[in-house]
C-alpha cells in the first residue's frame, strides 16, 4: 500500500492535529497522503497544510486511495464503510472516540502504521445489510447498505407501533413495541445491545432482530441465518407513517402496508488488522475502559 486517504472532522483542531501526526508517520515510511478537497482551507487555517498532500474530490479520493485511514469513533467508521465497501477499499480505524469497537489503533500506537507500507497486516471482513424499502405493491422504492443496523420506529415520538415480521415469505410474529432493530453481528454491540439484544461475534453469519421496549412478555430477541430474507411490514393502524433509520444516519419514511426487506449485502466492510484478537476479550476490555 502506498496511497492513504485520511478522513476525520477537520473542523476540530485536535483531530486535525492528530491527522497531521498520522500523515507524518505515513510519509516517513513512503506513504502518499490524500485528503478531501473541501478540507484544504481548514488545514491551511490551522497551519498544518503540507505541499506533499494531494487534495481530491470525495469520489476520486475513494477511487484512488489504497486504504482509508479514519480518525474518530465508530460513527466515523460507519460513515466511511458505506463508501469504502462500494469500491472495495479497506479501512484502518484510529480511535478518537469513547469506545471504538471497530478501531484497530489508539493514538499512542502509531508506530504500527509502518506495517501498512510493507503489507504486514490482514483484512477482517464484516458482513453488511442490504436494506430495501418496498411500496404497497411490493415494488422497490429505494435501497442502501448498512454495517450496523436498520431500525424501524415512530421517530421522535415515543409511541407503540405494530409491525409484522416474516422470514423467506413465512410469517414469524407480530410486534407491539417502540420499534424493531435488525442488526449485523457488528451492530449487535450497538443499539441492539442497548435494547437487550444478543451480543454476537462478527464471525457468525447471522441477523439479530431485537424489539425495542416490546409490550409483550413473549417478544424476545431472535437470531436468523444471514441467508434469510427478512421482511418487516408496517401494519400500524393508528400511525400512518413510521421511520426507517439505517446506521443512525439515513432516514426513510415507511407508510402503512409498506415493507422493509433486509438481506445480506453483496458488499463487505474490510477492516485492517495488525494482530489477531479475541472478539469477546476485546469487547469486555473496551467496556471496562468506558466504565460501563
Amino acid at each position: 500500500m502506498r496511497k492513504f486517504a485520511i478522513l476525520t472532522n477537520f473542523n476540530f483542531y485536535e483531530k486535525a492535529q492528530a491527522a497531521q501526526k498520522i500523515a507524518q508517520k505515513l510519509e516517513e515510511v513512503g506513504g502518499e497522503i490524500l485528503i478531501a478537497a473541501f478540507n484544504q482551507e481548514k488545514l491551511a487555517r490551522f497551519g498544518i497544510h503540507r505541499d506533499s498532500y494531494r487534495y481530491l474530490p470525495m469520489d476520486a479520493l475513494y477511487e484512488e486511495a489504497d486504504a482509508m485511514i479514519v480518525l474518530g469513533g465508530d460513527g466515523s467508521i460507519l460513515e466511511t464503510a458505506r463508501r469504502a465497501s462500494a469500491v472495495d477499499k479497506p479501512i484502518l480505524g484510529i480511535n478518537l472516540g469513547r469506545l471504538g469497537y471497530m478501531a484497530e489503533l489508539d493514538l499512542n500506537e502509531l508506530s504500527s502504521l509502518q506495517n501498512l507500507t510493507n503489507d504486514n497486516f490482514f483484512i477482517e471482513k464484516r458482513a453488511m445489510l442490504r436494506v430495501e424499502l418496498l411500496n404497497e405493491r411490493g415494488e422497490p422504492r429505494s435501497f442502501c447498505h448498512a454495517l450496523n443496523d436498520a431500525t424501524i420506529s415512530n421517530g421522535s415520538i415515543s409511541r407503540i407501533i405494530d409491525m409484522a415480521l416474516s422470514e423467506n415469505g413465512v410469517p414469524v410474529t407480530t410486534y407491539r413495541a417502540d420499534g424493531l432493530i435488525v442488526a449485523t453481528p457488528t451492530g449487535s454491540t450497538a443499539y441492539s445491545m442497548s435494547a437487550g439484544g444478543a451480543i454476537v461475534d462478527p464471525a457468525v453469519p447471522a441477523f439479530c432482530v431485537t424489539p425495542i421496549c416490546p409490550h409483550s412478555f413473549a417478544a424476545r430477541p431472535l437470531i436468523f441465518p444471514d441467508t434469510s430474507v427478512l421482511e418487516i411490514k408496517n401494519i400500524c393502524a393508528r400511525e400512518k407513517m413510521l421511520f426507517l433509520t439505517v446506521d443512525g444516519r439515513m432516514n426513510f419514511e415507511v407508510y402503512r402496508n409498506q415493507i422493509v426487506r433486509i438481506t445480506k449485502s453483496e458488499q463487505v466492510t474490510k477492516l485492517i488488522r495488525f494482530q489477531q484478537a479475541d472478539f469477546y476479550q476485546k469487547f469486555c476490555r473496551k467496556m471496562r475502559e468506558a466504565h460501563f
